[in-house]
């Protein structure tokens, strides 16, 4: 892409990260991401995860891509054949496939096979090539702890953790928080929590209220000030290959994005 040839950023990469799923990883990645754009940040939605669902939340159609993130990820791509513009304002994307679930055995065979050769840090290496031109590079993780996650965190400078307000709502996260840990000692020693985004919260029952305030117990000052509601419109969205702002701009869903954008870009003082 030839608006991929120059930079003078310096980006911000942020991991969405938890080995659970269904806590809102994607609709968040695709809605920060999105929202990051509409306030003026170039951003870089990368698809982590093989179900690809952040690739056709924002409008792109998997059969029609010649390469993606399994391509880049083995050698076979180079980044600026994979970044794909949406029709989204300052919005691009690293689009996932299928084909990413087999790569991590495809990393490890390619380490026996290449001197020196770290399947770990395969993302990284390519994302350094981008990170002066944009903003924020948001990372969509599969809800796993795997290889490609461990490339998550050794790219990233920082990690999302989102969190349900349901019952059992910090079941894993200590498994979590102990991957972080090992991924800064051995891998990524800049690594940081950029904050804690509480999802889904039906605030009609007492027991999302009571999840909120036992998270903000435990990561203090690290936790969001916006919660994400739980609403119908939020969870079609994605299903029309559009972000909240895209598909109900008086949602409030999308209120809740641009001021998780907000405070995003406020935490990072840009």
């Amino acid at each position: 892409m030839k608006e991929l040839e120059i930079g003078d950023k310096m980006g911000k990469i942020i991991a969405f990260v938890n080995q659970k799923g269904g806590v809102g990883k994607t609709t968040s990645s695709i809605n920060l991401s999105a929202s990051l754009g509409l306030l003026g940040k170039k951003t870089l939605l990368v698809d982590l995860d093989p179900q690809g669902n952040s690739t056709t939340g924002v409008g792109i159609n998997k059969t029609e891509l010649e390469a993606s993130m399994y391509e880049l990820l083995t050698d076979n791509a180079e980044i600026k054949d994979v970044v794909v513009k949406t029709k989204f304002k300052n919005l691009y994307v690293i689009p996932a496939s299928i084909n990413l679930a087999g790569v991590g055995m495809e990393l490890s065979e390619m380490a026996r096979e290449i001197k020196g050769f770290v399947p770990q840090l395969q993302l990284k290496k390519y994302l350094r090539q981008v990170i002066d031109i944009f903003d924020y590079i948001i990372i969509d993780c599969p809800p796993s702890l795997d290889m490609i996650t461990t490339n998550a965190l050794a790219a990233s400078n920082s990690v999302i953790i989102p969190v349900q307000c349901e019952f059992f709502a910090l079941e894993g996260i200590m498994q979590l928080l102990n991957s972080i840990t090992i991924a800064q000692k051995k891998l990524n020693p800049e690594l940081d929590i950029e904050g804690v985004l509480l999802t889904m919260l039906d605030n009609r029952t007492n027991l999302g209220l009571e999840v909120v305030e036992d998270i903000k117990s435990y990561f203090k000052e690290k936790v969001y000030d916006t919660i994400i509601p739980r609403l119908v419109r939020l969870s079609e969205a994605p299903s029309h290959g559009k972000p909240i702002h895209a598909y109900d701009p008086k949602s409030r869903g999308t209120e809740a994005y641009l001021n998780l954008a907000k405070e995003v870009i406020e935490r990072n003082g840009n």
